[in-house]
């Protein structure tokens, strides 16, 4: 029995030795970014942006792999439980790490808090309210007697169930007394493309996915959704500005790695991120998606995730949002 607990001993020893030497020298071989929504919207353009300034910074290929659906979950349902070596990342979004864990309490196949590491936050999306030119409204106020003088006939698109524009429609109900009915999608962009289609007349989109049908004036923007206005659109009030108070939804996007990935390893990429966000052209290329580009420590992003998480949960126990 002694013997086997000083071979046990030594193998830590080893094993701990062996995980350091190999963070020390990550990352030796591709390494895959998994981005949980579809194409084209908003986390595929800032994963695309960071992941190919990575690419040059850490010597290997940073993959982006887009797996979308369940409002974020399946992407980082696979990051939880991924291998905690440094080769999987995931870009997690306010909705499948702060807000899920209260609308999906049992359904939940991981938990952000056990199962991922904070690494920096990476953006902050901003957020429009855009309704299609159909809607005999110009501003807030209309829209808000309009969907309240059509209960259930208004249909509002949403990256997928849980997702911050999910939670936005839900709390437009709960704050107003309408009864708009929900739409999910596998991403922005397919619900993006069925409210300039018609076969929505709402969506809490980003910025990045409904920047070009505005411009294009196929849809018509009312209000941003979160507590800044958007500097490429500065005539646009917010929700609180244009008289729904109380309506602040701010959608913003951070990196992580499974839970148990070494520390050395955490550190390094925190610190090509931080390079990564702050070069010139990867900001210019988020801020015209309307996206702002933003970093810190991880231990900052931690604490900012578990305040965010139980703002999130005092908002859907106020405002008593189910899902089904």
């Amino acid at each position: 029995m002694r013997k086997f607990s000083m071979s046990i001993a030594v193998l830590c020893i080893f094993c701990t030795a062996a995980g350091t030497v190999s963070a020390q020298t990550w990352p030796t071989r591709p390494i895959r970014w998994i981005s949980p929504f579809a194409p084209g919207g908003g986390a595929d353009i800032t994963s695309r942006a960071v992941a190919a300034r990575l690419s040059v910074a850490l010597g290997q290929q940073v993959v982006v792999d887009n797996r979308g659906g369940a409002g974020g979950m399946i992407g980082v349902d696979l990051a939880a439980k991924s291998p905690p070596d440094g080769y999987t990342v995931v870009l997690g979004t306010i909705g499948p790490i702060a807000i899920n864990p209260s609308l999906y309490q049992k359904r939940m196949t991981y938990d952000p808090a056990r199962d991922l590491l904070p690494v920096s936050q990476a953006a902050n999306a901003l957020n429009v309210l855009v309704v299609h030119p159909s809607l005999p409204t110009k501003n807030v106020s209309e829209f808000v007697a309009l969907a309240k003088s059509r209960p259930g006939q208004l249909n509002y698109g949403s990256s997928g169930a849980g997702a911050t524009d999910h939670l936005a429609g839900e709390l437009f109900n709960a704050l107003t007394g309408a009864r708009m009915v929900h739409v999910p999608y596998k991403g922005g962009a397919p619900a993006m493309l069925d409210l300039v289609s018609g076969n929505v007349q709402v969506v809490f989109s980003t910025v990045s996915t409904a920047i070009a049908a505005i411009q294009a004036q196929r849809i018509r923007p009312l209000a941003m959704t979160g507590n800044q206005r958007f500097e490429l659109m500065p005539e646009l009030p917010t929700m609180a500005q244009a008289g729904l108070k109380g309506f602040e939804v701010n959608n913003w996007y951070g990196v992580f790695v499974p839970a148990g990935t070494p520390k050395e390893v955490v550190t390094r990429l925190n610190a090509e991120l931080v390079k990564a966000l702050a070069a010139a052209d990867v900001r210019k290329r988020l801020l015209e998606a309307g996206i702002v580009a933003t970093s810190n420590s991880p231990e900052a992003f931690a604490a900012y995730v578990s305040a965010e998480t139980a703002k999130w949960a005092k908002v859907i126990r106020d405002a008593r949002i189910t899902v089904d």
